[in-house]
């Protein structure tokens, strides 16, 4: 199977779902288990992983994700937030791009043509880890943007966060500040993924 790849297949007996999409950012597979039989194929894997595998939760899940540089909605996407401000352009089509007629076409072709008027961004922050809701400021103090996740890469041993900023200091390389819980320490717009994703994709022409 390679990324993205979707079978529908027998584990321990189950009819399950099994897909490669990687969503945590990791090269990863996703099981889709009817619920009856979740608990019984959860202590199989365990058992055959002969201690190799282990159980975790959501907070390893939102720092994989977050040092891939993916979006979780409710946090860095929400109805509000428009596709081009999220530097998500590419999941729009090319003839939609053009020809418009869905929801949202009116204010999304603009920003395509003008430009958006904030732009999300990469940080790696020193001090403490900005979470969601702390201001981003410009080396004036000023505000000019909201953290929307953020915490510690165990990859990298940084606090790294996502955010959007007002365009002109979207820039890779902008010296910023961010405010966190009244402390203010210094950051700097970082390109993304912070860390480089490693999926399993077929060669080129294969």
């Amino acid at each position: 199977m390679y990324f993205s790849d979707f079978k529908m297949i027998d584990i321990n007996g189950y009819p399950c779902f099994l897909t490669r999409t990687g969503y945590t950012g990791e090269d990863g597979f996703e099981i889709s288990v009817p619920a009856e039989n979740a608990l019984d194929l959860t202590k199989a894997i365990m058992e055959k992983g002969e201690g190799k595998i282990r159980l975790t939760g959501l907070g390893a899940r939102d720092s994989l994700r977050l040092e891939a540089g993916l979006c979780l909605y409710g946090n860095d996407l929400e109805q509000h937030i428009t596709p081009i401000e999220a530097g998500l352009a590419w999941t729009i089509s090319k003839r939609r791009r053009a020809e418009g007629g869905f929801l949202g076409a009116d204010v999304i072709q603009k920003q395509i043509q003008d430009g958006p008027a904030r732009r999300r961004v990469g940080l790696i922050a020193s001090g403490a880890p900005p979470r969601g809701h702390c201001e981003i400021l410009d080396l004036s103090e000023k505000v000019i943007g909201e953290v929307t996740s953020g915490g510690f890469s165990p990859c990298l041993k940084k606090n790294i966060a996502m955010g959007y900023v007002s365009s002109g200091n979207h820039k890779n390389g902008t010296k910023l500040k961010v405010s966190v819980r009244g402390r203010i320490s210094d950051a700097v717009i970082t390109k993304m993924p912070f860390v480089p994703s490693k999926y399993h994709k077929p060669a080129e022409g294969a």
